[in-house]
């Protein structure tokens, strides 16, 4: 079943959301962040939230800031906006009596996931997709120098999911990635978290997953699927991606007496 909701950020900020709960009762829910320039709706979390349901977990997603349904331009968004509508998500799902909470985030939204969590002591369990770590040396390593100083002098990016037009986002963004590197926020993580990357992704470096992983702080594993690319084109690493995220999420949040 799935009720369409909002709350608000501690900005005032309006955030459209889904809370999808499975057929039979659970206090067990992973809090889904989507990436950059996607939303609560993405093929990521609609495909979690089936899986994740139909072995009995409940799944919270939404829309960041400027982002799908949810309040703001976009060209506004930083890291530290994401980070409090994260937290604003998991403060309102603990009132509606989840206690085992998982926080799972794609590319951008595993940087917000990450730094959310180093800030937290209620996060059962993290599940990363292809996260971004360091935002700004990615952005930096994509654009070039030429790039970057046209943005701090426009407020416009390339559109790096393929579009031909250009994107309004402010270069205090950028600053705002200069603050936010999570390789030292995950030393505090004593979490359970998986990170799922494609050996060939394009976007995000590999070194930013494989130094996270030696980072972090509790229980983790890195899964590197060969061949696959950013966005887990093909349907097998697209299936197995998926697959390793459900099983991490169903281990660390359902009890015994639910697996069974």
């Amino acid at each position: 079943m799935e009720e369409a909701l909002t709350f608000h950020d501690p900005h005032g900020h309006r955030v459209a959301a889904i809370l999808s709960k499975p057929d039979r009762p659970t206090t067990g829910l992973a809090v889904l962040c989507h990436g950059f320039l996607s939303g609560k709706n993405s093929t990521t979390n609609k495909t979690l939230t089936r899986l994740l349901n139909e072995q009995g977990l409940a799944t919270f997603r939404f829309d960041f800031f400027g982002q799908g349904e949810s309040d703001g331009p976009f060209e506004e968004i930083t890291t530290t906006l994401a980070i409090a509508q994260t937290e604003a998500a998991l403060n309102l799902v603990a009132t509606k009596g989840y206690d085992r909470i998982g926080l799972v985030g794609s590319s951008f939204g595993g940087l917000v996931a990450i730094l959310t969590t180093a800030k937290r002591q209620d996060i059962a369990c993290l599940a990363l997709k292809c996260p971004v770590v360091d935002f700004a040396e990615e952005l930096r390593l994509t654009f070039g120098p030429q790039e970057l100083a046209r943005w701090q002098a426009t407020d416009t990016i390339p559109n790096i999911m393929g579009g031909p037009d250009r994107v309004r986002l402010r270069y205090g963004f950028y600053e705002d990635c200069l603050g936010q590197i999570a390789y030292r926020p995950a030393e505090r993580i004593t979490t359970p978290t998986l990170i799922v990357q494609g050996d060939q992704d394009e976007c995000v470096p590999l070194h930013q997953s494989q130094r996270l992983h030696e980072a972090l702080g509790g229980p983790k594993r890195l899964d590197l699927l060969p061949g696959a690319d950013h966005q887990f084109t093909r349907g097998e690493d697209f299936r197995q991606m998926t697959t390793s995220i459900s099983e991490w999420l169903v281990r660390h949040l359902m009890t015994e007496d639910e697996i069974l």
